[in-house]
């Protein structure tokens, strides 16, 4: 008798199991026919309207400018409708925007293409937060410095790019250019409240996480075939130039992927653009993954995903190496022994010891497959740390801008400084951060400046101290690590353009977001527990039935 109480007892708990499910389907149904349906509507009236205005176009620009038209604007409907999936797409095309654009022919619709996926996403959220009155600014301490450096730039802006209008000749358009320059300075800041809501759980970090190691690894494998197009004569390069275009990278050299180019192996110079517009942009993105890639390997919960991770890893070693990214070469291997102690995987040696044995065995093998060009590398690096140390450079650079400033405590002008916005007029050439900040923003909005993104490594560190999920904080340390170097680097000026422009303050929203992703864990795994002991007593009192 009791052995039939107990079946009818679970022939009744998995009948309400699968009715329950039964009923979770057919409104998981209901939901994907309603979305299905929702997407065909917006769709068709995104196309049509779009078509009309690219017919309305074709008069004044002719078919190519409305084709342009067309996909812009479908582009931007589809943007502003599903922000969610349009911040993945940006973060996507970020990486491969450089090759896109010049293969298919460099034009300002092309240039401007991941921002009409960032900005009407960035539009959609913020009214979304209005709507559910959730917070713009995140952390809300942040909002008194981003006042304080908003109101140095428009000062600039509007005192001194506004002046200069007044008396510029044609071509120059100062006040455009201060525009251009404070979109380039503070435009991607916003991308904080973006990551920090487009993360919603555990899994987001870990897709994220993962995307950003493929990405990586497929463009640093194209790197490796437009370097091997480069060695084997299938490009030219640089090499059969003459004088000065020899040293020089240039559009005109490039080779399958990315923009100018410089390959002149004879005269030592090697500097490759990878998937980038320009060799230098490259070397920040080799830079930025030397984090991502450690990232991965050390904190991923998956086994495979940690392998994946550590190939990230070696990948970004080698094409440092033979892209001939002198930068790259000397901050991305420093930079993973600095994650190594700051994290304190040092002493996690189940994962430390076979990563490292696994990293020393590939790198030990290109170095035995590829000595010459490791010793050329080194070679070329010390020399030019010879020629031009980079503190003595980064001294002279703050020392030339402050004679220019000329006593003005508000600068030269946003953008005066911004490659970017030379289509404006002339710009200098301020090859480190913050005496380009300075030269365009003054002293006291390098201040500002600094009081920001101090804040902000502030802000990031007490959110990755608070986390206690190993694996969100073994990431919230990476996170970190990478905020702190990028926020006080001046070497260069990686904040002004892809990828660190968008790296550093997406993942900053990224490492805010961890303490909330962490309760939940937290929460999770009570129910879990809760749920477990539940079944147990009630395994127990069937057996005792």
């Amino acid at each position: 008798m009791p052995k039939k109480k107990s079946k009818s007892k679970s022939k009744k708990q998995g009948t309400a199991k699968s009715t329950l499910s039964l009923k979770e389907q057919l409104a998981e149904k209901r939901k994907a026919a309603k979305e299905r349906k929702e997407l065909i509507s917006f769709s068709t009236s995104a196309v049509f309207g779009a078509a009309f205005i690219g017919m309305m176009a074709i008069p004044l620009s002719g078919p190519k400018g409305a084709i342009g038209a067309i996909a812009g604007i479908i582009c931007l409907a589809f943007s502003f409708k599903y922000p969610r999936q349009a911040l993945w797409a940006f973060l996507i095309y970020m990486p491969f925007a450089g090759t896109i654009v010049y293969s298919l022919g460099n034009s300002p619709v092309l240039q401007l293409a991941k921002d009409g996926l960032y900005i009407p996403g960035l539009v959609s959220i913020i009214q979304e937060c209005q709507r559910k009155r959730l917070p713009i600014i995140i952390p809300k301490g942040l909002k008194p410095w981003l006042i304080i450096l908003l109101a140095c730039c428009l000062m600039t802006l509007f005192f001194v790019n506004g002046s200069q209008q007044m008396t510029a000749k044609p071509p120059e358009k100062p006040f455009a250019m201060g525009i251009l320059g404070l979109k380039v300075l503070m435009g991607y800041i916003p991308l904080i409240t973006c990551a920090y809501y487009l993360i919603r759980n555990k899994k987001d970090v870990l897709l994220m996480t993962r995307l950003h190691v493929v990405l990586a690894l497929i463009c640093f494998g194209l790197c490796f075939v437009q370097y091997r197009f480069l060695v084997t004569g299938r490009c030219a390069g640089t090499q059969f130039l003459e004088g000065a275009d020899l040293f020089k990278a240039s559009l005109d050299a490039r080779c399958l992927v990315g923009g100018s180019l410089l390959y002149s192996p004879e005269q030592g110079v090697i500097r490759l653009p990878g998937t980038f517009v320009a060799p230098w942009q490259w070397g920040w993105f080799i830079i930025a993954n030397a984090y991502f890639t450690f990232a991965t390997a050390f904190s991923d919960p998956s086994a495979r995903w940690r392998t994946v991770g550590l190939l990230g890893m070696a990948a970004d070693l080698v094409i440092a190496v033979i892209s001939g990214q002198r930068i790259a070469l000397l901050l991305a291997p420093i930079s993973m022994v600095i994650l190594l102690v700051l994290t304190g995987q040092v002493a996690n040696l189940k994962r430390f010891i076979p990563i490292v044995i696994g990293l020393a065995v590939v790198l030990g093998i290109g170095a035995l497959l590829f000595p010459s060009i490791i010793q050329e590398r080194i070679d070329s690096f010390t020399s030019r740390w010879e020629a031009s140390p980079a503190d003595d450079f980064i001294f002279y650079q703050f020392e030339f801008t402050w004679k220019n400033l000329k006593g003005s405590l508000i600068g030269l002008g946003l953008g005066r400084a911004t490659n970017s916005a030379r289509v404006f007029g002339d710009t200098a050439l301020i090859e480190t951060w913050f005496p380009k900040v300075m030269h365009e923003i003054g002293p006291v909005g390098l201040i500002a400046f600094l009081a920001l993104v101090t804040s902000l490594t502030v802000f990031t560190f007490k959110a990755y101290r608070s986390l206690r999920d190993p694996s969100l904080r073994s990431f919230g340390a990476c996170f970190w690590v990478f905020i702190l170097f990028i926020s006080y680097q001046t070497y260069y000026y990686p904040l002004d353009v892809d990828p660190v422009a968008v790296y550093y303050w997406f993942f900053a929203g990224v490492l805010l977001k961890l303490p909330e992703l962490d309760k939940q864990e937290k929460m999770n795994a009570e129910l879990e527990n809760q749920s477990s002991k539940k079944n147990k007593r009630l395994a127990n009192s069937v057996a005792t039935e």
